[in-house]
């Protein structure tokens, strides 16, 4: 019996597709070279801006391959991955842009391929709340790679911060480096005001009451009469 496979569409798109990631940044023991550092099967290998996915489990064949799970994944909306950093294991970890090379399979929620560029890191918030103005560098790491987390001044103090535009500069050229933009108090006029006047008027009306209160005490005294 003959069995017959139905065959997909080949693409061939014009550009190469864009998808979404979180991974671990890094910085080499000798301080000369960057590279990311992923959240599940890619945990144990750190790779470039612009690299091959390699076999998570040491197998000696190209990636992804058929049989096995390996190869660079990433997500098609940037609203799924910033979700993932909401886990307590991710809370350090950064959104990449990145351009899809080589071969690759789209599923319904992301792509798994065999090479990648890296085109934007967006560096989520320190860990305070405030929004992150350099690395440093954390107590966890590989063989030859330091882990680094984004960090304000403010939680920096004392410690040797690693700009994020050196991160940049030794990812590669064409990489970006970006931060989430602070709440400005104008940007939440709308939502600030309301209650303000409300407060406003509660402490008011605490106050009438107030001096409802004294007039019924008498208080202060009315002077005496000569």
């Amino acid at each position: 019996m003959r069995l017959f496979r139905e065959r997909l569409p080949q693409e061939r798109p014009t550009v190469p597709p864009t998808g979404y990631k979180v991974a671990f940044p890094m910085l080499s023991g000798d301080g000369s070279r960057t590279g990311f550092r992923g959240v599940s099967l890619g945990g144990r290998i750190v790779y470039g801006a612009l690299d091959d996915a390699r076999c998570g489990y040491g197998r000696r064949h190209g990636s992804p391959a058929r049989g096995c799970d390996c190869g660079f994944y990433c997500l098609h909306s940037a609203s799924e991955a910033q979700e993932l950093t909401c886990a307590t294991d991710c809370r350090d970890a950064v959104i990449l842009q990145v351009s899809v090379l080589g071969a690759y399979t789209r599923y319904e929620r992301g792509i798994r391929y065999a090479r990648q560029r890296v085109r934007n890191v967006r560096v989520g918030p320190c860990r305070c709340g405030h929004p992150a103005q350099a690395f440093v560098r954390t107590e966890t790491g590989l063989p030859g790679w330091r882990s680094l987390r984004g960090t304000c001044a403010a939680c920096a103090a004392g410690l040797r911060l690693f700009p994020l535009t050196e991160f940049a500069r030794l990812a590669g050229d064409w990489v970006n480096v970006t931060t989430d933009a602070p709440v400005r108090p104008a940007d939440r006029r709308d939502e600030v005001l309301p209650q303000l006047a409300a407060e406003a008027a509660l402490i008011q009306a605490r106050l009438d009451q107030f001096q409802e209160r004294l007039a019924e005490l008498n208080w202060p005294p009315a002077p005496e009469e000569k």
